[in-house]
């Protein structure tokens, strides 16, 4: 099938397929990077110049090169797969527009672009962590490993791009500062909340779990009920651990937390939705209430970073003794007996 629609292929169709199994449209997927900026940036400012800009826009230039080169492979090896699904059936790869052979050096040459670019003209944290996301693009999608078909495994190491665009970030702006693992781990767990109600849209959408299990294996093992469970789990997990960042490093950051978990709300409701833009992220512009919710998030989460609120860390001191050495003798404990070593709690 293939080979008979490629030799019917022009010059401009041929080189237009190509193009289109790059998803350069995905690419709004970089706004993952955004943080990793941020972060560094509030807590020295001064690293904000004319030279940071220009490395930011190179680190832009590499992460899409490589980002783009894991949709090459995944499109090309999806494709059998993607022809028994009711609208995937129309990707160039799907329909046989695409050269595999091409591809496939399409593929590496993008990748060895994007390392490159990144290793000479912004720093080799930023190249290592950017051959790290290619490196987990094959483990996602080819054979013999190919996590994609494992279900929940599926999520864990797609999600996983989410702290490795990050650090993308990070290490644009310095690689002299450690990002926080506590908010490494929340970035990867919020990934999976997003990719869990996709997939759990994207099996709703289809309705027959036979039909969805031919077009992609792990729907074989999942259910509505067993993938809204683990959104449930990610959830929590990237809330705890968003806590522990934001009390170890910016208590600030608190008063910002019920717009995220608004913006979580909002994008919960979506995936119940027909047709719903979940299922494809890069549509996401067209949901008036989540954009509208999600850019007031953004603002105020940005302001909290450079805000200094230093009464706020007051009413969040500890007011329990942290280990039982310092309670009193029990037989001498009274309701109004307060150990020294606890901080008087503030009114």
């Amino acid at each position: 099938m293939s080979e008979a629609m490629q030799t019917n292929l022009s010059l401009k169709e041929r080189i237009g397929a190509h193009l289109a199994i790059t998803r350069l449209d995905h690419s709004i997927k970089n706004i993952f990077v955004l943080p990793g900026v941020i972060i560094p940036l509030s807590i020295y400012p001064a690293l904000l110049d004319g030279a940071l800009v220009v490395r930011l826009v190179i680190a832009l230039i590499a992460i899409t090169l490589v980002a783009c080169s894991n949709y090459v492979i995944n499109e090309v090896l999806d494709a059998p797969f993607d022809r028994l699904h009711p609208t995937k059936k129309n990707r160039a790869a799907a329909r046989g527009h695409v050269n595999v052979s091409i591809a496939y050096v399409q593929w590496i040459l993008m990748m060895v672009a994007g390392v490159l670019i990144g290793f000479f003209f912004v720093g080799h944290m930023f190249a290592l962590t950017a051959a790290f996301l290619w490196v987990m693009g094959c483990f996602y999608n080819i054979p013999p490993v190919r996590t994609k078909d494992i279900p929940y495994l599926d999520v864990l190491t797609e999600s996983i791009n989410n702290p490795f665009r990050m650090l993308l970030g990070w290490y644009a702006v310095t690689s002299l500062l450690v990002p926080p693992i506590s908010l490494l781990i929340s970035y990867w767990m919020i990934g999976c909340y997003f990719m869990g109600l996709k997939r759990f849209s994207e099996l709703n959408e289809i309705g027959d779990r036979g039909v969805a299990g031919s077009y992609r294996a792990s729907f074989k093992r999942y259910t509505p009920e067993s993938l809204l469970v683990s959104v449930v789990f990610y959830a929590s997990t990237a809330m705890l651990f968003f806590g522990a960042f934001i009390i170890r490093y910016r208590i600030e950051l608190i008063l910002g937390f019920p717009l995220v978990a608004l913006v979580m709300a909002v994008y919960f409701r979506l995936a119940f939705k027909p047709e719903s833009s979940v299922q494809n992220p890069e549509k996401l512009y067209r949901e008036p209430a989540l954009m509208g919710w999600f850019s007031v998030t953004v603002v105020v989460m940005v302001l909290l970073l450079f805000i200094r609120m230093p009464r706020l860390a007051g009413y969040f001191m500890p007011t329990l003794p942290s280990t039982t050495q310092s309670l009193p003798d029990p037989g001498t404990f009274s309701p109004d007996a307060v150990p020294a070593s606890v901080p008087p709690s503030v009114n």
